[in-house]
């Protein structure tokens, strides 16, 4: 049977927003009342819109996220509770903001490129000159690398293509953040996951999660492995799926348009709540 709707939830979006009812409480409850990290603040919002979405009967057939918003996403499939989620994510932002301060880095988007461009020029890049890797394969024309800010230009310069720093903190799915996912690695061992109640895709690698372990080895391997959502896109067109909603500001659903031979329509939630 086709899997006709897919919701999908961000990486990044805008921090601060207002959360209500069990969200707030949960979010509260964490933070002592006193201020909310980015991450969790963006994955309240998600969940929060996720429940909006709901409310208005938009139940997801298949469900993914982007690095963060994979978080989200096992949330909305009914693997992680939202008190295990919320707890996992807000560590998750302390120990990468760690990393970050004790590894230096950044991430540069990189647009037009062919995805095995970038890739080969990674794989081709001195190790004396720096770590960088390809972080993000978001779309066809679009692939994002992260590392040392020294070496990210470096390789920048040899691409083709237009070149966009990322106003992130650090330099994300790189061996920078090491210590940040052995840590995870152990805080996901002792958490609590159940299966999937609605077939999750991973972002590491476009596989269909149904099983509780499928999805812990999921959220272990992300903190240092790329996000590829070409494979997610492609999985989902493998589906079925016909439209995409996004919990989130649309930067998923944007990325559709580099998308030539995927049938699938895209919108934000905003779209669909108005």
């Amino acid at each position: 049977m086709a899997l006709r709707l897919a919701v999908v939830f961000p990486g990044q979006g805008t921090a601060g927003g207002e959360v209500s009812g069990e969200v707030g409480q949960v979010v509260s409850a964490l933070t002592g009342g006193g201020e909310v990290p980015y991450q969790l603040s963006v994955f309240a919002s998600s969940v929060e819109t996720l429940r909006a979405l709901r409310e208005r009967g938009v139940e997801p057939d298949v469900v993914a996220g982007h690095s963060l918003g994979e978080y989200a996403a096992a949330h909305a499939a009914g693997a992680l509770t939202l008190e295990e989620a919320a707890s996992l994510v807000a560590e998750r932002d302390r120990l990468m903001v760690e990393a970050s301060r004790q590894n230096p880095g950044g991430m540069t988007a990189v647009i037009g490129a062919e995805p095995r461009e970038v890739a080969d020029a990674v794989q081709g890049f001195p190790e004396a000159e720096g770590i960088v890797v390809a972080a993000n394969f978001n779309t066809p024309r679009q692939t994002v690398i992260s590392g040392e800010e020294e070496a990210l230009e470096a390789l920048a310069g040899r691409l083709g293509g237009k070149k966009r720093k990322l106003d992130v903190a650090g330099a994300f799915h790189s061996p920078l953040m090491l210590t940040a996912s052995l840590a995870m690695e152990d805080l996901l061992d002792e958490a609590e996951i159940q299966d999937p109640g609605v077939p999750m895709v991973s972002g590491v690698d476009g596989a269909i999660l149904a099983k509780a372990d499928d999805v812990r080895l999921a959220l272990r391997d992300q903190m240092l492995s790329p996000v590829r959502w070409i494979a997610v896109v492609e999985r989902f067109a493998a589906l079925g799926v016909e439209e995409i909603v996004e919990a989130g500001g649309g930067t998923l659903v944007r990325m559709l348009r580099d998308f030539k031979d995927v049938e699938i329509t895209g919108c934000a939630a905003k779209e669909v709540l108005s």
